[in-house]
């Protein structure tokens, strides 16, 4: 009988942690705020940043509040959060949580599978530590979480090195722009040299010879190749054609992220 006592004590005691330490209802936003820290219109506008993000990447960045995770560590939380609520893609589980606890002054920022590679642990940490905390600390939650998401929407787009192919453009256009200049000079002392003489440059008409047309205009050509680049930018990110968000997917996590405080 006592046995049969003391299991039913621990069996209750179970239930009661377990019930403390209950995830949150599943979302159908990417804000989500348990605690009314954001304003309506702050909750909108992070909602429509990731929102439009997810719409051209598929790569779907939860914000979560809460007031505390009890006795859970809040990366460990933030965890079961994203594997419960299936953030991310199904089949890419590229899913990323950032998570506030309020009353216990800690931010975590966990990774599904899919998304590890494109936002190594350093990347979270460095983010939390220089986007997140410093506006925390001076209460602007939303001035943190709008730094720390673009931030985060960078290094995600990151992946692709779209950065690498800017710097050659840059490069080559210098690199041409100078030789041009340098082509000009040379032809200008030319010029100045057979002014009173043969005419090799400038006809008798006053008009150049098609060689030196053709070798500036050659020279002009490649210089402005460069431009191309600029074409069909980043035109489509002003749609709003996306809608609303359509729902979680079903990601993974499996402990990449970091966390901190303030």
């Amino acid at each position: 009988m006592l046995k049969k006592l003391i299991l039913f004590i621990n069996l209750l005691i179970i239930g009661f942690v377990a019930a403390g330490q209950e995830l949150p209802e599943k979302s159908n936003t990417l804000v989500t705020d348990y605690t009314n820290t954001l304003q309506d219109e702050q909750k909108a506008s992070l909602e429509h940043k990731l929102v439009m993000f997810d719409d051209s990447t598929s790569t779907q960045i939860a914000v979560v509040i809460i007031k505390s995770t009890g006795a859970y560590d809040i990366n460990e939380f933030t965890q079961k959060l994203g594997r419960a609520w299936g953030i991310g893609q199904k089949g890419k589980n590229n899913g990323i949580v950032i998570l506030v606890a309020i009353a216990d002054r800690k931010v975590s920022i966990q990774t599904g599978y899919g998304a590890e590679g494109a936002v190594p642990d350093a990347i979270t940490h460095e983010i939390i530590q220089n986007d997140i905390t410093p506006r925390f600390k001076e209460g602007n939650y939303y001035a943190g979480l709008d730094d720390g998401t673009s931030s985060l929407i960078k290094y995600m787009k990151g992946e692709y090195k779209a950065g690498a192919k800017k710097n050659k453009d840059s490069d080559g256009g210098s690199a041409a722009g100078f030789v041009i200049i340098i082509v000009i000079v040379i032809l200008i002392i030319i010029f100045r040299n057979r002014r009173g003489g043969g005419g090799q440059i400038i006809g008798s008409r006053g008009s150049a010879s098609p060689f030196w047309w053709f070798l500036a205009g050659n020279m002009l050509g490649r210089g402005s190749g460069g431009w191309g680049g600029f074409s069909g930018g980043n035109g489509g990110g002003s749609s709003d054609s996306g809608g609303g968000f359509g729902g979680f997917g079903g990601g993974d996590f499996g402990g990449g992220g970091s966390s901190g405080s303030w």
